[in-house]
């Protein structure tokens, strides 16, 4: 019997368990603040100098607003998996791929967050770099400064989802009152040249040229999120939430507030230092700008927020992340803590310093195939179980979720068909990869592979049996992999 348990028990992880009630501990602040950091990173500087050769930055602004309105939306929608039922990313994943096939879109979503945790940290390095070069003449040693840069991210989210929320809590007010400083001294440079950053365009288009740049940037920055709006849910497990709310905004105020409040609004701010930036030195890289334009203590706090931001990406978007990916792979033996380390080695093995123009571009194609991950699971959890779900099954070996030797084909055929189109129309690869991939989902599954593999939950959609804290539920997972009691209602 023994050896029987330690057969099934990567399956049931102690850090993928569900979250419990009593232990969610971030709130609306705690996720705004989160999202303060996260949202500034080097992608968002180059929309904004990418966005004004063409079109003014009052409509480079308004594409920005609207684009990461669309994706909070998708992101809150998605969120409800960890909010409702306490649930990681990779542990839903085995429902719509799979007890075994979870760990393939999960691991490539893991990798890339790994590939971010690098070209992020290495961004901050440079950063680091000059701070220190200001204070001591003559140090030049920016492998250094990433390698120490890269364990302090790494230990600050080995120790928990607490520390990441104090941290974004600490670094989120003064990100907000750096980046207030760099944007005056970046268009105080400009006022100087005699240009305005609102109308300085430097191959202004009409038309519908114009409507197409317009685009260009509304999913432009959808698309950097494709990969967050995944796997959102090993984030919002632990977001508080009233037990027994049956209206899903008041459900889900943390996510909501967060992706459609804080998101659009930081966003939109960064899209308009990466425009200054650009203006002042012909680059989006902030760090490059400021150089030109500051010095002595003034350069070294306005880096130093470039610093803070990477650090905040890094812990929630990348590294939090893709750590629960390793741990649903690797199975208890591998806690949570050696997860984040090994995102941290994968990250810098690679030398994302080396191969950055190349990189970049080949994680922004993973990031279109992984938005049909994001129509998946919508299609799966609201649209086919209505968002009740058999967790305890999750967690089995020989559950529902078993379907064909650990893997939902259907899955699979999604993904690879919504994938190829999304990267077909690379502009729009968001939108097109999540409706193509929920469409052939919904339709294989519902007339197709759920008749030949029956899900209890669809069969039955019982609020008692399948909701969890909208029933005021708390889901707890047996160690005995034959109990025939897997959860109970607190």
């Amino acid at each position: 019997m023994q050896k029987k348990t330690k057969k099934h028990s990567y399956l049931k992880s102690p850090d993928l368990l569900p979250i419990h009630h009593e232990k969610k501990t971030i709130g609306v602040l705690g996720f705004f603040a989160m999202w303060v950091g996260m949202a500034i990173l080097l992608a968002t500087f180059d929309i904004g100098a990418a966005g004004i050769q063409e079109i003014p930055l009052s409509w480079v602004v308004l594409a920005t607003l609207v684009g990461c309105i669309a994706i909070g939306g998708f992101i809150s929608l998605i969120g409800d998996i960890g909010v409702e039922h306490g649930l990681a990313f990779p542990v839903y994943m085995r429902a719509p791929f799979g007890i075994v096939g979870t760990h393939i879109p999960s691991l490539t979503r893991a990798i890339t967050a790994s590939f971010w945790f690098g070209i992020n940290t290495y961004f901050g390095a440079t950063a680091i770099n000059a701070i220190i070069n200001t204070m001591v003449a003559g140090f030049d040693n920016w492998l250094l400064c990433y390698i120490v840069f890269a364990l302090f991210q790494l230990i600050n989210t080995a120790s928990g989802i607490k520390w990441i929320e104090r941290f974004a809590d600490i670094s989120a007010p003064l990100i907000v009152i750096f980046s207030l400083i760099i944007y005056q001294n970046l268009t105080g440079e400009i006022n100087a040249q005699g240009e305005n950053v609102w109308s300085w365009v430097s191959s202004p288009v009409t038309g519908g040229a114009a409507i197409t740049a317009f685009m260009v940037v509304i999913f432009a920055n959808m698309g950097y999120w494709a990969t967050l709006g995944c796997d959102i849910p090993t984030i919002s497990r632990h977001f508080k939430a009233p037990k027994y709310e049956r209206n899903w905004f008041k459900r889900n105020k943390t996510t909501v507030i967060g992706s459609l409040i804080a998101l659009p609004l930081t966003e939109a701010f960064m899209i308009m230092i990466g425009a200054a930036a650009f203006i002042v030195s012909g680059t989006s890289n902030p760090v490059t700008a400021l150089q030109d334009t500051a010095s002595g203590w003034m350069l070294a706090m306005l880096l130093l927020m470039i610093v803070l931001t990477q650090w905040s990406t890094n812990t929630a978007a990348n590294i939090l992340p893709a750590a629960a990916v390793f741990s649903n792979v690797f199975g208890p033996k591998v806690s949570n803590a050696i997860s984040v380390f090994v995102v941290g080695i994968i990250g810098s093995v690679i030398q994302p310093w080396s191969v950055y123009e190349v990189l970049t571009q080949v994680l922004l194609i993973i990031g279109a195939i992984l938005s049909s991950v994001s129509g998946i699971l919508f299609a799966d959890y609201y649209l086919l179980r209505k968002r009740r779900v058999n967790v305890p099954d999750l967690y089995k070996n020989k559950g529902q979720y078993q379907y064909s030797k650990g893997i939902n084909v259907v899955g699979f055929i999604s993904w690879a068909v919504g994938g190829v189109i999304a990267t077909l129309f690379m502009t729009y690869s968001f939108i097109i990869g999540f409706v193509v991939a929920a469409g052939v989902y919904y339709v294989l599954a519902k007339y197709w592979y759920f008749n030949k593999y029956p899900q209890a939950e669809i069969k039955n959609p019982s609020d008692e049996e399948y909701l969890g804290i909208t029933v005021g539920r708390d889901w707890t997972i047996e160690n005995n992999e034959e109990a025939n009691s897997t959860h109970e209602v607190v």
